[in-house]
């Protein structure tokens, strides 16, 4: 059983196979999926495929490529979502330095508003962070975010971020880039995660694993994922599957 913790089967580059690819991933051995909800166009979809198949959840949140754009009326909608019972945590949230799209004050000022958001509504949170190591942390530390806790999603950092993130209470998830011939960084970190920490994911259509790199992600592949991390952990396919499953359960707290 595998548990897909990130992805985006939302995505408008499934329109034209997405049942296919839905059933691709149930025959590759994946039984639970999280699609993730990240701005005012995703999260209608990610809900309606959360609620037409009762192996998806979702999370809701907004992305800092888009924080400039949210506004008043989303922060009452997204804590409307908050109650709804496919709805398992809050994010994507965080930083992102490398687009620039949103200043980096207004990133900040809305990662630190959903961290609060989820604080009251007791969720935990999905991390985004793309060359913001220290920021992140920094604000994960300051908003207290560990009451909750969550998952950095796709981590890229080094083994001393990872020990500030696991020490703020914080799931690591790891993705394709674990098999990719540059991927030295992520391969070393994830040998040093402790096992009942450790998450898997695609990030579909995103950053898909060696040997479709360059090609659509889907969610099937976090097979390949899993094959990968477990031979990095030293440990048989099947024990890290009922691992990173058993994880996943845990964080988004699903039967």
């Amino acid at each position: 059983m595998l548990f897909d913790s990130h992805t985006h089967l939302n995505s408008r580059k499934f329109d034209s196979d997405r049942a296919e690819v839905i059933e691709r991933a149930l025959e590759a051995g994946v039984s639970r999926i999280l699609n993730v909800g990240y701005n005012r166009e995703t999260i209608p979809e990610s809900l309606k495929l959360a609620e037409k198949y009762d192996f998806i959840y979702c999370s809701v949140g907004w992305h800092p490529v888009d924080a400039i754009e949210i506004k008043e009326e989303d922060w009452a909608w997204l804590e409307s979502l908050c109650s709804h019972d496919k709805v398992v945590a809050i994010g994507e949230m965080g930083l992102d330095y490398y687009w620039d799209t949103s200043p980096k004050d207004v990133q900040q000022e809305v990662f630190r508003r959903q961290i609060a958001l989820a604080r009251e509504q007791k969720m935990p949170i999905i991390i985004h962070n793309r060359d913001a190591h220290n920021d992140v942390v920094d604000i994960l530390r300051e908003e207290n975010a560990a009451e909750v806790g969550g998952v950095m999603h796709c981590f890229t950092g080094d083994w001393e971020i990872a020990k500030q993130c696991l020490d703020l209470n914080f799931y690591i998830s790891f993705g394709g880039p674990i098999t990719f011939k540059n991927g030295h960084l992520a391969r070393e970190t994830l040998a040093k995660v402790p096992p009942d920490r450790l998450l898997i994911e695609t990030d579909a259509p995103y950053l898909a694993p060696h040997p479709y790199r360059g090609k659509r992600n889907e969610t099937a592949y976090v097979r390949l994922v899993a094959e990968a991390a477990a031979q990095i952990k030293g440990i048989s396919f099947e024990e890290l599957a009922e691992i990173t499953y058993r994880n996943a359960c845990t964080l988004f707290r699903i039967s």
